[in-house]
């Protein structure tokens, strides 16, 4: 009964499968693929070909017209939706509240050898920072963390102020 139904209404089917594919897309996968977007256009505009009577409904016409009505959708909008994307990556966020936090070198580092120190419970690796000016910093000096990555600080040395006499 369901297979007779399903025979004689293969318009209705192939727009109620698109729209089903369109919801479970925006739902589940919040627009991020694209697959499922162009597949459900696809059965959408296999739907409506066959409603007005363009298209057959048979079930070999109609599942031909999904994949190659999916292939002509996809080639169609794939570059206008990549340009609503943005070509631009996103700046790195350099704000941290450890910027600008002060500790004493346990172990020499230079541009080549990063060192280690422990801060938090975590070990953190430490490099010099590039805008420093600085090759090298000895063991027991002074630094200030200038920026932050995962699990890294690049450091340059802190400038104490002389106490005015």
């Amino acid at each position: 009964m369901l297979i007779d139904y399903l025979n004689q209404h293969q318009a209705q089917f192939w727009m109620v499968c698109g729209f089903v594919i369109l919801i479970l897309e925006v739902i589940f996968l919040g627009m991020a693929t694209g697959v499922l977007l162009f597949a459900g256009l696809g059965a959408l505009l296999t739907g409506f070909l066959m409603q007005l009577g363009i298209l057959p409904e048979t079930w070999l016409i109609g599942f031909s017209s999904f994949g190659i009505s999916s292939g002509v959708v996809t080639v169609l909008l794939w570059r206008p939706l990549k340009r609503l994307q943005g070509s631009r990556t996103p700046e790195k966020d350099r704000s941290s509240d450890l910027i600008g936090f002060e500790f004493v070198l346990s172990q020499d580092i230079d541009v080549q050898t990063p060192g280690k120190t422990r801060y938090s419970g975590i070990e953190w690796g430490v490099e010099i920072s590039p805008e420093s000016g600085v090759h090298s910093i000895a063991a027991g000096e002074q630094v200030i963390v200038t920026s932050v990555d995962v699990g890294i600080f690049r450091v340059k040395p802190s400038v104490k102020k002389q106490d005015a006499v």
